[in-house]
């Protein structure tokens, strides 16, 4: 867990909240803003739940539904 920080801002009531956003990495950030927007369009696209009912399956379905996601955005 070393070199981790985390990419939400907090609301900024206090001057102190305004230096730790001041400190975030803009561009992390901008990645964080990314990852959620694919997040969203594959759960739009294939729906918020999963099938499978063990751990693994979960994760290989999850899988698949990326690569289509991928496949997909390529071919556009």
């Amino acid at each position: 867990m070393n070199n981790v920080q985390p990419l939400i801002k907090h609301r900024e009531l206090t001057p102190l909240h305004e230096a730790w956003n001041a400190r975030l990495d803009t561009d992390l950030y901008n990645q964080r803003t990314a990852s959620e927007t694919v997040n969203a369009v594959i759960k739009q696209k294939f729906g918020s739940f999963v099938r499978s009912r063990v751990w693994w399956k979960q994760f290989r379905e999850l899988a698949i539904k990326c690569i289509v996601h991928n496949i997909e955005t390529a071919l556009s």
